[in-house]
């Protein structure tokens, strides 16, 4: 039975770990704040957003992308000599800094 949580462990793994990496789409550092901020949840992010100003996101003008973080857990799948060690990503997350000055 172990062995069969073991392959289902190493496919999820496998699944989640295809897509890791930077941001890949740069985003707009002078523009669309909720076109970047769809295109960084889209790559799996987190979005924290820093503001100034109180005008609708719409409004808003992306002035920094920064803190990419990613936080990873490593886990050990299958028994004896097939034993592997898996990284997993558990969570992404960046800050987008906007000005809603309207």
């Amino acid at each position: 039975m172990r062995a069969v949580w073991g392959v289902a462990a190493a496919i999820t793994a496998g699944a989640v770990l295809a897509p890791v990496g930077e941001a890949t789409a740069q985003p707009v550092t002078q523009g669309d704040a909720i076109q970047t901020i769809g295109l960084l949840e889209a790559e799996g992010y987190n979005v924290v957003i820093d503001r100034v100003g109180s005008g609708p996101l719409d409004q808003c003008i992306v002035t920094s992308v920064r803190n990419p973080q990613e936080v990873t857990r490593t886990f050990f799948v299958g028994e004896g000599k097939r034993r592997e060690r898996v990284t997993v990503v558990v969570s992404k997350s960046i800050t987008v800094s906007l000005n809603c000055d309207v």
